[in-house]
């Protein structure tokens, strides 16, 4: 005989009451939870969209390196939003826009017309690339000046179609006439035309490119050389060549002035040959020599002081920069070549020596220890400001989008630091990366001198640069003289970089600029 169940009492009906009800205020806490925890990731999504329209003025704090804070400026500013600081003109401040080169008659004129359009690269298996062309070339064609010339660059865009302005990189031009949309300009629109004009003071290597969608235009070839040649020297004996190497990349594929393969130099054997090597990629290039030994005559078109001979070392030259580079012509008759790895190179020798080619000797030249000490006419000691910009990187949001995005001084783009000096001020900044990559920072407008890198003073010849690899890792001090008012961008030319936030500017007190990104003008210098 089975015996009946009997019901449960009230302790077991009112354990599982309990436990109904602890479900519920779990459910109802995982609930509360989920919504603060989506409120929390919505605000701090809003919070990272960028404004349509901005000015560069407007973002971040200022940072005055512990100097003196010029005229009303504040000490701190409110970081809710993109907080502003400073004006946009009207106030009796100086415009970018104001800041331009000398009236008069140029002495170096030539039009540059921006098309989109096919690249046809020559050499070793020629084929043809879809990109963009100044003149029907890429690169486009070289710019030669002489000291205290005049220089004209009448830019016209037929046909491309996001704006173009160009930037001559490495020359410390006149701010108005630095060439950044949005920032010292407004991006040249399809059909539209611009005038650039400045004083060339400076003898040495450089280039200009597009800094309107940089990262892209760039890399599509909107792009070339300019060389400014020093007064005559009736006591120096001149290279018997002077050769320009523009090292760029098209769709993966390296080239030396748009040629694939190897470039020729004629030089008898014996003699010498000077190539400045431009290295207009997003990364760093190694350049080495084989079958002769030469010489690092400039970096960044600033000459070395007693440069010595190198053998079976490469230089380092990073996005942006520039390196001279002496080559002695073999005396066997065969010639030596300037390797930039890819199959791109530059043999020097007679036009039926045959090319002595080299491995990577994969020991870098270090330029901080090479050539002999010189004066550099500045005193760190006296600096009137001390920066720091200390690259790292984080997860977050950049302008609504999730990613693992570059800091400076551990913050996100645009709540930055705007570096603010006044004209005549002695600068140092410290630049540590901590990052995972390495970054070539580029200045625009000054020229700096490598001081230390990760506490190791300089020995050898005034390092100057105005693009300058730090390694991750590494921690380089620097120090300039602030001669040149306006306000200059100061970022990662690995242009991709840039464009994910690791830039920002140095600002003069008491300037300012009209120009913003986005606008009318949808103006977006990276």
């Amino acid at each position: 005989m089975i015996a009946a169940a009997e019901p449960p009492g009230p302790g077991a009906a009112a354990g599982a009451d309990r436990q109904r009800r602890l479900r519920r205020i779990s459910l109802a806490v995982a609930v509360i939870v989920s919504v603060v925890l989506l409120a929390s990731v919505a605000w701090v999504w809003q919070r990272s969209l960028l404004p349509d329209t901005y000015s560069v003025m407007d973002m971040g704090y200022p940072d005055y390196g512990g100097g003196a804070v010029p005229g009303d400026e504040p000490d701190a500013l409110a970081m809710d939003g993109h907080g502003g600081h400073g004006t946009h003109g009207g106030d009796g401040s100086v415009g970018v826009d104001t800041l331009l080169g000398p009236s008069g008659q140029p002495d170096v004129s030539l039009t540059l017309t921006a098309r989109s359009e096919t690249i046809r690269l020559d050499g070793e298996g020629a084929r043809e690339v879809s990109g963009f062309t100044l003149n029907h070339q890429s690169p486009g064609p070289q710019i030669t000046a002489d000291v205290g010339d005049l220089v004209q660059v009448r830019l016209v865009n037929e046909s491309v179609a996001d704006g173009i302005a160009l930037h001559w990189h490495g020359v410390d031009v006149p701010n108005g006439e630095d060439g950044v949309a949005g920032v010292t300009q407004d991006a040249v629109e399809e059909g539209a035309e611009h005038v650039y004009r400045f004083v060339a003071e400076d003898p040495g290597t450089y280039w200009y490119h597009s800094h309107q969608v940089s990262d892209e235009q760039v890399a599509r070839g909107l792009l070339g050389a300019l060389v400014i040649d020093p007064p005559a020297d009736d006591s120096a004996t001149p290279p018997a060549a002077d050769h320009v190497a523009v090292v760029h990349s098209y769709s993966g594929l390296r080239t030396v002035n748009g040629t694939v393969g190897t470039e020729s130099v004629e030089a008898d054997p014996g003699s010498t040959a000077r190539v400045r090597v431009i290295n207009t990629n997003d990364g760093p290039l190694r350049t080495w020599v084989s079958g002769s030994a030469y010489r690092v005559l400039a970096v960044d078109g600033r000459d070395v002081h007693d440069p010595e001979e190198v053998e079976d070392q490469a230089v380092v030259v990073p996005a942006g920069g520039r390196a001279d580079l002496l080559v002695t012509a073999p005396s066997d008759g065969t010639a030596a070549t300037v390797d930039f790895g890819g199959g791109a190179r530059v043999a020097v020798g007679p036009s039926d020596g045959g090319p002595v080619i080299g491995d990577d000797p994969s020991v870098d030249l270090d330029l901080l220890s090479y050539g002999e000490p010189a004066r550099t006419g500045l005193d760190p000691a006296q600096a009137d400001r001390d920066f720091e910009y200390r690259i790292g990187r984080r997860i977050a949001f950049l302008d609504g989008r999730p990613g693992f995005w570059w800091t400076i001084n551990g913050r996100l783009y645009p709540d930055v630091p705007m570096y603010v000096v006044e004209e005549g001020d002695i600068v140092t900044m410290t630049i540590t990366n901590d990052s995972g990559e390495v970054h070539p920072m580029h200045l625009h407008g000054h020229h700096a001198v490598v001081l230390s890198r990760d506490g190791e003073q300089a020995s050898g010849s005034p390092w100057w640069v105005d693009s300058l690899d730090v390694e991750d890792g590494e921690s380089y001090e620097i120090a300039f003289v602030a001669d040149n008012p306006g306000i200059w961008m100061d970022h990662c030319h690995n242009l991709p970089h840039a464009s994910e936030g690791l830039v920002t500017h140095l600002m003069y007190a008491g300037v300012t600029t009209p120009y913003v990104i986005g606008g009318e003008h949808a103006n977006d210098p990276e």
